[in-house]
């Protein structure tokens, strides 16, 4: 009898473990889809942006990566066994990101509120950043998957940051 079978829990079964972490990681991105593209063609490309800010086409190749590199590093954690030390807080904070980057793209271009975007931007980038820690003492290569992300996300910020000031 192994530890998990005394505790009754063992660890996610592989394939159930992808599909929800690709379906949680494509429902976010579906929620900031559905608030993003209906505005870009109208109120986005009405604001006035930074030089530094990349074609619209870019966006989603880019986030279609991060989203995959999202759910494999997810994936990875879940594989892990359930009583692992620091689990389920970084299960925790990594869905609280997650929460952040579909509520980013609410803010942002749903509700056009500048403002609220960057507070929530900069929040999804703090929680990016816990949860590459968290996932590192688990499982190293899940926390490094996740790099590019929060270089994206501090990118985004920056340039959320540029629009607000812009469009002040």
């Amino acid at each position: 009898m192994t530890s998990s079978d005394i505790r009754g829990r063992a660890p996610l079964n592989p394939v159930l473990a992808g599909l929800l972490s690709l379906a949680l990681v494509a429902a976010a991105g579906t929620v900031g889809s559905m608030a993003t593209l209906p505005n870009i063609p109208t109120w986005y490309a009405g604001l006035t942006k930074p030089s530094f800010n990349p074609p619209n086409w870019i966006f989603g190749p880019v986030w279609s990566v991060l989203y995959l590199m999202m759910a494999y590093a997810f994936w990875r954690i879940l594989q892990t066994e359930p009583q692992t030390p620091g689990r389920g807080p970084a299960i925790v904070v990594f869905l609280a990101q997650l929460a952040l980057n579909a509520f980013w793209s609410v803010a942002f271009f749903g509700m056009h509120n500048l403002l609220l975007g960057l507070v929530v931007v900069i929040a999804m980038e703090i929680a990016i950043v816990a949860t590459i820690a968290l996932f590192r003492r688990l499982d190293p290569p899940a926390g490094w998957i996740l790099v590019p992300y929060a270089c994206w996300v501090a990118f985004a910020s920056v340039l959320n940051a540029a629009i607000l000031l812009l469009n002040w």
